[in-house]
């Protein structure tokens, strides 16, 4: 299925129905009196957090949502029905703003969670509401209200625990099917993921986090280079973020502390909160690397780019040194719930536990 996260949609709540002025006419019965009902309310537009959904693909294809209007009221103290409410599932993560004035309108990040988007009009008044000790023959009656229109902008941020950001062809994809179910596309060229991948990751029974993978994010960004900032939203809802860093990378010109630094550099341009959540740097490859080379290249990457924070050497095709990795974030994430995780400090390549060839706990 296609991958849409930004859809815009113009939705119309139903007419009240309006009030009737009616009166009773019987035999033997010369003064009725008033017996109009009142109008049906028109129905709401409302939306629903669904946590079946991924994806806003179906308001492409139908961008206007109208709501049924409410029933006339009718004679003999008839009144009419309200008309229905039409219900629009969204994916869970839903943002929903008002396209005119750009206000938030709701943040659906519950499953289940409802909220209003277009209120329908209310239903018009009868006669029979009017008649009083000194009107006893009202003859007026009351039209429905029409119902909100609005025009929404609907946008999708994924639920993650935890994001990945580098360079096209740091790994992250390699990474993310690693350690999760999941089964991005991998190639040996860039921007082989094009729209974001979730993946669970189990560390034991009743213990499990969400890795988000988005597209990699190159220099220039900010002016629409690559595929610019469009997918950096999904990574707001993170608690934590991991940055991956291709320390053999192919290109014999490349630096691989000038790209750490180009990623950072993008994300502030973005969203400076963004940039200050609590980034782990994960130095990625380094089974292309000799075992006695493993070490220096950690140590100059990190007195290279000052990283006083988390560090970790990992291979994540050869399924190294990330059980360790795993098993840290599963502890920041379970011990800072809400606030900034903690984490140990560097772990060594030349650890055993790097040279280890058991692969991560994917049960």
């Amino acid at each position: 299925m296609k991958f849409v996260d930004e859809a815009q949609i113009e939705v119309f709540a139903g007419k009240g129905g309006n009030g009737c002025m009616s009166f009773r006419r019987e035999k033997f019965i010369p003064f009725g009196g008033p017996d109009g009902g009142d109008g049906g309310r028109g129905g709401h537009v409302r939306a629903e957090a669904d946590p079946n959904l991924n994806t806003l693909i179906d308001f492409r294809y139908q961008r206007l949502y109208r709501a049924r209007n409410g029933e006339h009221g009718r004679g003999s103290d008839q009144f009419g029905a309200a008309g229905d409410d039409l219900l629009l599932r969204v994916p869970v993560g839903t943002l929903v703003r008002d396209l005119e004035s750009g206000e938030l309108l709701a943040d659906l990040a519950t499953p289940g969670q409802q909220v209003m988007l277009a209120q329908g009009g209310q239903g018009g008044l009868g006669n029979l509401r009017f008649k009083s000790s000194t009107n006893r023959a009202p003859r007026q009656s009351t039209p429905g209200q029409p119902g909100q229109q609005r025009r929404l902008l609907l946008e999708l941020k994924v639920l993650a625990d935890v994001g990945l950001l580098g360079l096209p062809n740091a790994g992250k994809s390699t990474f993310i099917a690693a350690v999760s179910n999941a089964r991005p596309k991998i190639a040996d060229y860039p921007f082989t993921t094009l729209h974001p991948q979730l993946g669970v990751v189990r560390i034991g029974p009743g213990r499990s986090f969400v890795v988000a993978d988005i597209p990699g994010l190159i220099e220039g960004a900010a002016e629409g280079a690559g595929l610019g900032h469009q997918f950096l939203r999904h990574l707001q809802r993170t608690r934590l973020l991991l940055h991956l860093v291709d320390v053999a990378p192919l290109d014999p010109d490349a630096d691989p502390v000038r790209d750490a630094r180009s990623v950072v550099a993008e994300l502030k341009k973005y969203d400076p909160e963004l940039a200050a959540k609590p980034r782990w740097l994960v130095l990625n490859k380094l089974d292309v690397l000799e075992p006695e080379a493993r070490s220096a290249r950690v140590a100059e990457i990190r007195r290279r780019l000052r990283h006083k924070g988390p560090l970790y050497a990992i291979s994540a095709l050869a399924r190294q040194g990330l059980e360790p990795l795993l098993r840290d974030i599963d502890q920041a994430l379970r011990g800072q719930a809400g606030g900034a995780p903690d984490a140990p400090d560097a772990r060594d390549p030349s650890d055993p536990r790097f040279a280890s060839d058991e692969p991560a706990d994917r049960s």
